[in-house]
């Protein structure tokens, strides 16, 4: 067995997925003090409108970066079914072919949204007393967004033949850095919105040379030889058949959630401020959630690979109940805490208000996004990508556009935006339960 790498088609069913989701769980977490530390400090040093401008850029950065992330999980099915399977050769070509495409896509994004950051901004109806600095962090975001294609590949390429582990370590350094920097660079230089930007850049690009040092020098079936990087005939289509789905149901999701932005700055930098610094909050109390849902799809694909579909089932229940459970705890959590998680991020009365009525209507259902974020996870897995697409068009793209613009029309109260996403979470988790149940989703190999 390889030093590093981890072959989950053997062995204890619970303890596998469970020791994969711990270190993704700490990594995601150390990848949300990223956006949280950049915050904070914003909220803090420089005001209101500076923390409504960064809150705000994150559903436009997703939806740039959606599809790469999303053609990223492909490969990532790809790689763990062709090592469970004990095809090490077409591990290899999966893995050099990844990287090729992240550097031609990172080059893509890279012009794609520094030209496009004013025209989304002023599509999404931001103020002008936030539209300035909201540009000028989108664009220096967007400048350095090859340090973030590169790490996301080589964390998938890792976690994708069992290696959670390494991809902490390397997130963990980064986002230290990142907070001193966000400090020294905001508090001390005084270079605004900007710096914040910039400490991003430079510690993603810290936690590059971690990563891409171990795969270039391990001895193990994942090692990286710069001659072999290319797109390897025939490597390309399965990974973008496996992964354009989950792409294409990133991009919606944001395009959905750019509306739900666009919704939200009608009523105002405070209500940006107040929504955005809960969804922060949300954010992190998803991580265990989505932690599962990754260590599920990695444990579903190597053993689906491996032709254990026993095993893939007793993950599913497994994997579902746990998360769903463990949402809900969290949700109560947040809604008995909501205003002091969200003081952090400002003391302004509007913006805690605005922040604590998010949470009161959100965090009760948190049970569902959980239930639908593994069940997605778990049938991306099992090679069946097109579903959870399906099912996130339908639910959390279209119809939550649809009640959105409906509503305001109707009533024009936020609150009706914020009841979107508790909706249309119920929504997809009444579709994926049916199709768990009713359809053949296990799928016998690549």
């Amino acid at each position: 067995m390889n030093k590093q790498a981890t072959l989950m088609a053997t062995g204890s069913i619970r303890g596998h997925i469970i020791r994969f989701a711990i270190p993704i769980f700490l990594g995601n977490l150390f990848q949300q003090l990223y956006n949280t530390a950049d915050s904070l400090v914003v909220g803090n040093f420089i005001g209101k409108e500076a923390l409504a401008a960064i809150t705000s850029s994150s559903s436009l950065i997703f939806l740039l970066v959606g599809m790469v992330q999303g053609i990223f999980i492909g490969s990532g099915v790809v790689i763990s079914m062709y090592y469970g399977a004990g095809d090490l050769e077409s591990v290899k070509k999966a893995i050099h072919t990844t990287i090729a495409f992240s550097l031609v896509s990172s080059v893509v994004l890279t012009l794609l949204g520094y030209m496009m950051a004013p025209i989304m901004l002023r599509w999404m109806g931001t103020p002008i007393n936030v539209f300035d600095q909201a540009q000028t962090y989108l664009r220096v975001f967007f400048s350095g967004i090859t340090a973030m294609v590169l790490y996301n590949t080589a964390s998938g390429i890792l976690q994708a033949v069992g290696d959670s582990r390494h991809p902490l370590y390397f997130l963990m350094i980064a986002a230290v850095i990142n907070i001193i920097l966000d400090i020294v660079f905001v508090a001390v230089f005084k270079m605004g919105i900007a710096g914040t930007a910039y400490a991003t850049i430079i510690s993603q690009a810290i936690s590059v040379i971690f990563s891409f040092r171990l795969l270039l020098k391990t001895k193990d079936i994942f090692r990286v030889e710069l001659c072999q990087i290319g797109f390897k005939k025939g490597m390309i289509s399965k990974i973008l058949r496996l992964g354009i789905p989950s792409g294409v149901q990133n991009s919606v999701t944001s395009l959905a959630n750019v509306v739900v932005q666009s919704s939200v700055n009608l009523f105002g930098a405070a209500a940006m401020a107040g929504t955005g610094a809960f969804m922060r909050i949300q954010a992190f109390a998803l991580i265990p959630i989505t932690s599962f849902a990754i260590a599920l799809t990695t444990f579903t694909s190597q053993n689906i690979g491996a032709k254990e579909y026993d095993r893939v089932r007793k993950g599913a229940r497994f994997g579902i109940l746990f998360a769903m459970l463990l949402a809900e705890i969290i949700g109560i959590i947040l809604i008995y805490n909501g205003e002091f998680f969200i003081s952090f991020f400002s003391r302004d009365p509007s913006i805690i208000a605005y922040g604590v009525q998010k949470s009161h209507i959100s965090s009760l259902f948190l049970f569902a996004v959980a239930l639908s974020h593994v069940m997605a996870g778990l049938f991306r897995g099992a090679g069946k990508s097109i579903v959870p697409m399906i099912v996130m068009l339908l639910c959390w793209c279209i119809i939550r556009i649809l009640y959105i613009k409906v509503g305001l029309y109707l009533l024009m109260d936020i609150r009706v935006v914020y009841w979107a996403h508790p909706l249309t979470w119920i929504l997809s988790t009444i579709v994926f339960v049916t199709y768990y149940f009713k359809g053949d989703w296990i799928k016998r190999g690549l």
